[in-house]
């Protein structure tokens, strides 16, 4: 088939490349515009740009799809079918039917559950048993339209976004080449999705991930490895963020505030929440490298009975 694939992030970069392997004919990526990062502000290529550059593949990088212009230029190339996964942009109903195939997503979770931008960390943060990917014929909603396939994918006590992340490009680039494989023999099926209740993913951003002392330290827990490790979980030490990497829950509880440091080990630091006890493995003081506590505490010293938080 001629593919169009729209997509940004490091999860949407094997899907690319598996369907490049199984022989398909990729005429264009389409991306997001480069962005400056770091302290330097040096532009910086998206992961689906620097892949696609590897295979000579021409890259287009609109600042707004949804222009009279963008859809002429996708006109122009005459895909048969467009694969999006996580592109990052609303794709208007003049482009969804172009294709003879149409727009077909990659999407990050068993829908109709978890619509939305970010599928990954919510089911982690909800403490879901499994979660997995689904292929769906897009409509002009958000994440509603007629189901294809789907895999599912067990959580780890222990996952966290990276590592289900991971699990999920895999997952994905096999179930979307299976996909295109079933569109093009004509033995696709596909499910609506109904009016059943899902819940909606909204994105994350730097802002939300501060902790909530307030909340029961299996909640607390959950959002750490939810958000680990974009956009991060984080609090606040003697005026200063402190991000929080790894911690296990403590089934135990001990008088004291939400936030207040209640124990420290030498290799441990336990904070009392709402409901139970958080125990912090591994931390980020605002200007240092990522550590475990045992190694984080000689250097930086923090006494029972200190407070985490505003």
């Amino acid at each position: 088939m001629r593919v169009l694939f729209m997509g940004t992030p490091d999860i949407a970069v094997g899907t690319l490349e598996k369907i490049i392997d199984e022989g398909h004919e990729v005429i264009g990526v389409v991306t997001q515009p480069d962005k400056p990062k770091g302290r330097g502000k040096n532009m910086k290529f998206p992961p689906v740009k620097e892949a696609a550059a590897v295979h000579n593949i021409p890259i287009y990088q609109p600042t707004k799809v949804r222009t009279n212009e963008f859809a002429r230029t996708v006109a122009q190339l005459c895909p048969d079918v467009i694969v999006v996964i996580a592109f990052g942009q609303i794709i208007p109903k003049s482009i969804i039917e172009l294709p003879q195939f149409g727009c077909i997503n990659v999407h990050a979770s068993l829908l109709p559950k978890y619509r939305g931008a970010a599928p990954i960390q919510w089911a982690i943060i909800d403490g879901e048993k499994e979660s997995g990917v689904t292929t769906m014929k897009m409509d002009e909603g958000i994440d509603t339209g007629d189901m294809i396939m789907k895999t599912v994918i067990p959580l780890d006590v222990k996952e966290t976004y990276g590592s289900l992340a991971d699990k999920i490009s895999a997952a994905g680039a096999q179930l979307l080449v299976d996909t295109l494989k079933a569109l093009g023999s004509g033995t696709a099926v596909f499910e609506k999705q109904g009016e059943s209740q899902t819940a909606y993913a909204k994105m994350l951003d730097k802002k939300m991930g501060e902790i909530n002392w307030n909340s029961d330290a299996v909640s607390i827990e959950r959002w750490i490895r939810g958000l680990n490790p974009r956009p991060s979980a984080y609090t606040f030490y003697n005026g200063k963020t402190l991000k929080i990497w790894a911690a296990d829950v403590l089934r135990q509880d001990v008088p004291g505030k939400p936030g207040q440091v209640v124990a420290v080990t030498k290799d441990t630091i336990v904070v009392k929440t709402n409901n139970g006890l958080l125990s912090v493995h591994e931390l980020q003081l605002e200007g240092k490298k990522r550590m475990t506590s045992q190694a984080f505490l000689p250097g930086y010293p923090i006494a029972a009975g200190s407070m985490l938080g505003r």
